[in-house]
């Protein structure tokens, strides 16, 4: 096996220093221009790959980011390869997979590696031990990681937990109005279609989920309307959503509207109205939240919040970036906004053209 280049071949071969070629690896601003295109020419014709742990041991960093996420086809019972055999608009991509997405988009920018890693099992400590371990700075979603684990990992990393609530001194988060959104979703149902009898299907779970909840309360108290319960549905258990619609079905109390805290609920939940017959919105409408791919792809169009997702994910980068280098409030930020996105499960008519 032939014997890998080194920063000293690298070194004689462009005819610098030594600490030229780790200035240009490491710190290429400082380096000037034609030098440091006669270092990277010499280390392209000698195949020269810097090591990441000497890298690591001389700036102090590792230059990578972790995100501790959740997929809902890795996570679940599917075989690895019923998972890869299954990619389709109602799987792929989800809320996460497009935070996910923002995350990306910004290491690259900001120059930094992306480490993933999670799952929805309990009790979470190791694995994310395991990837903070190796990175500068975390990311995690919402209900990803238990209270133990988040203070044991911010008191050595800083942590962006997405989800609006910081549970943890020290752990950064990030904003997103859920209250307004759903808020502005109700006043189009009880305003231009005049839905009286309502239903709700999701949880409380997360700080999102009660913000959403608060937002749709307030809306038809302020309208005069009853606030019905929360009737459980969890997003990626379409069972759920299932035994939702046939509950309202058994007991003869299908509302006008069902509205749900997720696009995944909503759609599970269109699937079994029709199941039994039901047309939606002729017999029922609904509408969902997060703006996923799936739901404008159904017919017709889901009527639904869109969240801010790409961008959740570059400002939680930003945040976690600027709080490594010293950046004063570098978690401060204006809430971001969820638009109301009208499709036609609402009963809204499709844009002309459609």
């Amino acid at each position: 096996m032939a014997r890998k280049a080194t920063l000293y071949d690298v070194a004689e071969l462009a005819g610098v220093s030594i600490a030229t070629v780790s200035f240009a690896f490491t710190k290429p601003d400082r380096v000037k221009s034609d030098t440091l295109a006669a270092v990277m020419a010499a280390a392209d014709q000698l195949g020269y790959v810097p090591s990441a742990a000497a890298r690591g041991l001389a700036r102090g960093r590792t230059g990578a980011i972790g995100l501790y996420a959740f997929d809902y086809l890795l996570d679940s019972d599917a075989t690895d390869e019923q998972a890869t055999d299954m990619p389709t608009a109602r799987l792929f991509p989800l809320y996460a997979d497009e935070v996910q997405r923002g995350v990306q988009v910004e290491c690259r920018r900001r120059g930094y590696a992306l480490m993933i890693g999670g799952t929805r099992a309990a009790p979470h400590l190791s694995q994310v031990i395991d990837v903070a371990g190796r990175v500068d700075g975390l990311i995690a979603f919402a209900g990803a990681v238990g209270e133990t684990a988040l203070k044991q990992v911010s008191g050595r990393i800083p942590v962006v937990e997405l989800g609006g609530e910081v549970r943890v001194d020290g752990v950064r988060t990030i904003y997103v109005d859920n209250r307004q959104g759903m808020a502005d979703l109700t006043s189009h149902l009880v305003t231009v279609h005049g839905h009286r009898r309502f239903g709700y299907l999701g949880e409380l779970g997360t700080p999102e989920f009660r913000q959403r909840f608060d937002g749709f309360t307030a809306t038809l108290r302020d309208a005069g309307l009853p606030v019905p319960p929360v009737t459980r549905s969890h997003p990626g258990d379409d069972p759920t959503a299932a035994a939702a619609v046939r509950g309202f079905l058994e007991r003869g109390d299908l509302p006008d509207v069902l509205v749900c805290d997720t696009d995944q609920s909503a759609l599970a939940a269109i699937d079994a109205l029709r199941a039994e017959g039901l047309t939606v919105p002729g017999d029922v409408a609904v509408t969902g939240f997060d703006g996923i791919v799936a739901g404008e792809l159904l017919s017709p169009a889901l009527t639904t919040v869109r969240q801010p997702m790409e961008a959740i994910g570059r400002l939680a980068v930003r945040i976690l970036v600027d709080t490594l280098a010293g950046v004063p409030d570098a978690h401060v930020h204006e809430p971001l906004r969820s638009v109301l996105v009208v499709g036609g499960t609402c009963g809204c008519p499709p844009p002309a053209g459609t």
